[in-house]
């Protein structure tokens, strides 16, 4: 029963951060159009369509958080944890997308040497939204690491990349500001907008591992492993195969035991091994199958 409710008050966790970044997104989207309209920065501009793509993630990732929280049906037998991954993938490929034009905006405005105005209202704006932004992203990443939610903890990430390119903005506009080298802005969006494609990028890689099943991390190999090895009843072990569906880990293999026990034996060390695997990894979904001892294979 107290599984049971940890799942459930987790899975609430995860709603309750998705639906704070989406309305925060939303949020902060508006305000720094308003500002870029306000001064003509362009980095601001870049921020305020960075702002908005993270609100078709928010969107997305509360989506699937819901979407894969549901319990598996006759179609779907391992659940429904690929939506996050797939989420987590879309949302890369989507910040990829709005890199490309952030720099060509950069670009022509460097050319054509426009200066932005109405500079103090842009660097309060950007000053809050980049302290609001490592709060709020801080807290979405924690959800999502604890869950191992794939998009709240991409999610999460984009808040964080937000705090630097908010930084990065209210540095860009200060030198704008202060000093007389007027190109800052469009050069510091250039910048930011290299560096956000290289974390998407990263961010895409993880998501799509997980889509084509690779296996669990080394460190969780490890951890079934030393089960393994620790039992002296099994006499050895094979076929173990492993993978991901959202924050679930999916693990199956075959052991051996003496070709003289009884079933129920056989039965109750499988079962015994599959519980403590799977409150190791938990959540965790494990299946091991029962080979009898082969003196003439074992040569």
């Amino acid at each position: 029963m107290s599984e049971a409710v940890n799942r459930s008050q987790m899975e609430l966790l995860k709603r309750r951060a998705a639906t704070l970044s989406l309305a925060y997104n939303a949020f902060q989207t508006l305000v720094k159009l308003g500002a870029a309209v306000l001064t003509g920065s362009v980095s601001l501009l870049s921020e305020a369509i960075h702002s908005g793509t993270d609100v078709i993630a928010s969107f997305i990732a509360y989506l699937s958080v819901r979407a894969a929280s549901a319990p598996p049906d006759d179609e779907h037998p391992y659940g429904h944890g690929k939506i996050e991954s797939l989420a987590g993938f879309s949302e890369s490929i989507l910040l990829m997308f709005i890199v490309v034009y952030i720099a060509i905006e950069a670009v022509q405005r460097l050319i054509a040497g426009s200066a932005a105005h109405n500079l103090q209202v842009g660097m309060w704006i950007m000053l809050g939204a980049s302290l609001s932004n490592l709060v709020v992203g801080v807290y979405v990443r924690r959800i999502g690491r604890h869950s191992a939610s794939i998009a709240l903890l991409s999610n999460g990430n984009h808040l964080l990349v937000d705090f630097w390119t908010s930084a990065g903005v209210l540095l860009a506009l200060a030198i704008t500001y202060f000093t007389p080298w007027k190109h800052a802005d469009p050069v510091v969006a250039i910048i930011l907008a290299t560096w956000i494609g290289w974390n998407s990028w990263h961010m895409s890689v993880e998501a799509f591992h997980q889509l084509i099943d690779r296996q669990i991390s080394e460190s969780e190999l490890a951890e079934i492993h030393h089960i393994l090895r620790s039992e002296p009843k099994v006499l050895s072990y094979h076929k173990l195969r492993t993978r991901h569906s959202g924050n679930v880990h999916y693990i199956d293999l075959h052991v051996v035991v003496p070709n003289d026990w009884s079933v129920v034996q056989a039965h109750e060390l499988a079962d015994s091994l599959e519980k403590q695997i799977a409150a190791k990894l938990d959540p965790a979904q494990v299946v091991i199958h029962v080979d009898p001892f082969d003196e003439q294979k074992a040569r």
